[in-house]
């Protein structure tokens, strides 16, 4: 297993640390666009299965074979959505936003299964990237998107300080 105490890999998210212990113990998660693994990593150590999903997986190669961890390599914004219908138990995603498949998440999820989403939000241009309004959440706009389909858990419009300036939007919500 991977020294996931590197500097070279990032920690995970504290609002994904926050919510992860709603997934269902031993669950099949799909972390999203897993960019260099900080989630895979951090739920792969809590015993989840764990799809990392991502345009390049250069990040998470040495997770190859790593027991409980598949890699799918996707592009996600040009290909059609790779996931069944309630195929997991969690999805995370952190940092990253393509609006059209927000039906699909819902969709794989389980019942009882845990979506944990953050990502930037309007406001985060004054700070740096990612500034095109496309990349960036409009106010509640997780909160209209989930709400309706899934129970939220918790919500919150943030402008972040550490580990740099930042405003971001999460959502932790269950389906029933």
């Amino acid at each position: 297993m991977p020294d996931t105490s590197s500097s070279i890999v990032a920690k995970a998210s504290p609002w994904v640390l926050q919510h992860s212990h709603l997934i269902p113990a031993g669950g099949h998660v799909l972390d999203l666009a897993c960019g260099n693994g900080r989630h895979t990593r951090h739920l792969q150590a809590q015993s989840f299965k764990v799809v990392a999903s991502d345009k390049d997986l250069s990040g998470v190669l040495d997770l190859a074979g790593s027991r409980g961890v598949e890699l799918l390599q996707t592009d996600l914004e040009a290909e059609d959505w790779p996931f069944s219908a309630g195929q997991f138990d969690g999805i995370i995603v952190t940092n990253y936003l393509y609006r059209p498949h927000f039906p699909q998440i819902v969709d794989s999820l389980a019942h009882n299964g845990v979506l944990i989403f953050e990502t930037f939000a309007a406001g985060n241009e004054k700070y740096g990237r990612p500034r095109n309004p496309a990349y960036l959440l409009n106010p509640d706009e997780l909160l209209h998107a989930f709400g309706d389909s899934l129970n939220v858990v918790s919500f919150e419009q943030a402008e972040d300080r550490v580990p740099h300036p930042a405003v971001r939007q999460r959502i932790c919500a269950r389906r029933n």
